[in-house]
């Protein structure tokens, strides 16, 4: 039993189970979880069972009690898929299997740390700063898992006042074929083998854009179960090549055929096509240069008269941002950018955007214009330029360092507020304190604290005396997948790609209507009509 009369603890017990995932997937977290307790400076004692599993015994001076300990397992099991947390999440009937104990399967416990070391590591056990250092560590998972929580609870809520109706699924909802990337394990019913769940993983992979690099590093990171699935480091290295390349093909030929011609529709996130008058684009480096004077303009006066407007005013501060990165990135000053890529790029409702580009439009000060409606597939188009009466004060300013974004996926979890003291600290001419802060994003001196307390405790930022610096070593994209952003992510993206592929579709209806030649030409009805002469005309008169 792992909890005493009182719900405590003294050792965090880890079970990494064969039924939640492959065998393969079960060794590569059993390796992952220890390079994390060693890091930690964590000490414990592990065996495996007949069956394949493993069990991780941390022991500790102090006990936890239950909710401390559900928590830092369940904070473990976010980051190994075949980790089961149940025995710590009963608190009456935890229990698992020790060393030496006979096994269900036949055979026992086997004991891999040596008799002595096991020993001697329960009679030490953990002290609480150990423990601490790992909290420290599990940082993202931990707030990752108080929001599922949350979620989980207006879920439940939402589903007891509206009775009636089905409860819908929430927005980090994982498909199938991640959960067998992920596992290993898939549905027998549909996949005859191995291969064919590969294949199906693959496919999914290459429709969504990936590129072979990118799923092989993924291998040892967050998909492990998709290796499991080739048996062997030798079979992976032989197949994986292969394999991609039928998933690339298979892509290819159920990829739709785009329309040709100048009558053909463009979608809400094509370039701009003039369709007449002396346009001369501008050059790539004339775009970049206008976009880092925009910026100028926009941190010394944009961002000061926004700040008044409350809620409202930080979308509008990040609405600009997300079009100027897409006009760095397109090199343009025309965009056509449909809301619901915004709303990707920002986090938001697609609707909200709608509500705040008409808003921006007025508060940009001859920035941001609107010269064509939305027709069709294409979205309205907006044209960026530098008013004149902004252009001495951006030739006065110097550039900032780095480049502008909208809300990178990490932020979704953190918070606008975070993404603007982020960005203030990134992209200042100096290390700011905290009061610079303040009065630089023109936030609240409350929230400008908990953003900087909750950023440092992920590792983003850190203290140098009394001034911010960013952390070098800090990886916001993989920060942004132990938090579990990426799933909302790739979510927000799959909605937008089915609402929008709805819109095209009841487009299209009204593009297949073909006319007869009788609705052109009816040949009983004589329609000659020959014009009398002049002479007629003069006689008649």
């Amino acid at each position: 039993m792992l909890h005493g009369a009182d719900g405590s603890v003294a050792t965090l017990c880890l079970d990494l189970d064969t039924s939640k995932a492959l065998q393969g997937v079960v060794d590569s977290d059993a390796a992952r979880l220890r390079g994390t307790l060693m890091a930690s400076g964590v000490i414990f004692v592990e065996d495996f069972s007949p069956s394949g599993g493993r069990h991780l015994y941390i022991p500790l001076q102090e006990r936890l009690m239950a909710a401390e300990a559900r928590e830092l397992i369940e904070a473990l099991a976010l980051t190994a898929a075949s980790l089961d947390p149940s025995p710590h999440q009963n608190i009456t009937d935890g229990c698992i299997r020790v060393p030496g104990s006979a096994h269900k399967s036949g055979g026992h416990q086997t004991l891999i740390t040596p008799l002595s070391q096991a020993y001697d590591i329960l009679r030490r056990r953990n002290p609480g700063t150990a423990v601490d250092a790992l909290r420290t560590a599990l940082a993202p998972e931990l707030a990752r898992n108080r929001a599922l929580k949350v979620r989980q609870a207006k879920a439940v809520a939402g589903q007891r006042t509206t009775a009636a109706q089905p409860l819908p699924l929430t927005a980090g909802s994982e498909s199938a074929l991640r959960r067998i990337a992920r596992t290993g394990l898939y549905d027998t019913a549909r996949y005859k083998s191995p291969s064919e769940a590969r294949m199906a993983v693959l496919d999914h992979f290459s429709a969504c854009g990936w590129t072979m690099a990118q799923v092989q590093n993924e291998l040892t990171g967050q998909f492990p179960g998709l290796a499991a699935l080739y048996g062997s480091t030798a079979k992976q290295n032989r197949l994986i090549k292969q394999e991609w390349a039928k998933a690339e093909s298979w892509t290819q030929k159920t990829k739709p055929r785009e329309r040709r011609g100048k009558d053909a529709f463009i979608n809400n996130t094509s370039p701009t096509f003039p369709t007449g008058g002396a346009i001369t684009k501008p050059s790539p480096a004339a775009l970049h240069q206008l976009v880092n004077d925009l910026e100028n303009v926009l941190y010394a006066v944009l961002d000061h008269r926004l700040k008044d407007r409350g809620r409202e005013g930080l979308g509008l501060r990040f609405l600009i941002r997300a079009l100027l990165a897409y006009m760095r990135k397109k090199e343009t000053d025309l965009l056509d950018v449909g809301c619901r890529t915004l709303a990707t790029a920002m986090g938001k409702h697609h609707v909200t955007v709608a509500r705040l580009l008409p808003i921006l439009v007025q508060a940009s000060d001859g920035i941001l214009t609107k010269v064509a409606d939305a027709r069709h597939k294409a979205a309205d188009i907006y044209l960026i330029q530098l008013p004149e009466q902004y252009q001495q004060l951006a030739r006065e300013l110097t550039w900032r360092k780095g480049k502008i974004h909208s809300i990178r996926p990490v932020f979704r979890a953190l918070g606008d507020a975070s993404a603007l003291v982020y960005e203030a600290i990134e992209r200042g001419r100096h290390s700011p304190t905290s009061a610079e802060l303040i009065r630089n994003t023109g936030i609240s001196r409350s929230t400008v604290e908990k953003a900087l307390t909750a950023m440092e405790g992920l590792g983003m930022i850190h203290r140098d005396g009394r001034h911010w610096k960013i952390t070098a070593t800090a990886n916001l994209r993989s920060l942004a997948e132990r938090l579990g952003v990426m799933e909302d992510y790739q979510a927000h993206i799959s909605r937008n790609r089915r609402e929008r592929a709805a819109w095209h579709a009841y487009l299209d209806r009204f593009l297949d209507v073909r006319m007869n030649e009788v609705d052109l030409y009816d040949p009983e009805r004589e329609e000659l009509w020959i014009p009398p002469d002049d002479a007629a005309l003069w006689l008649a008169a």
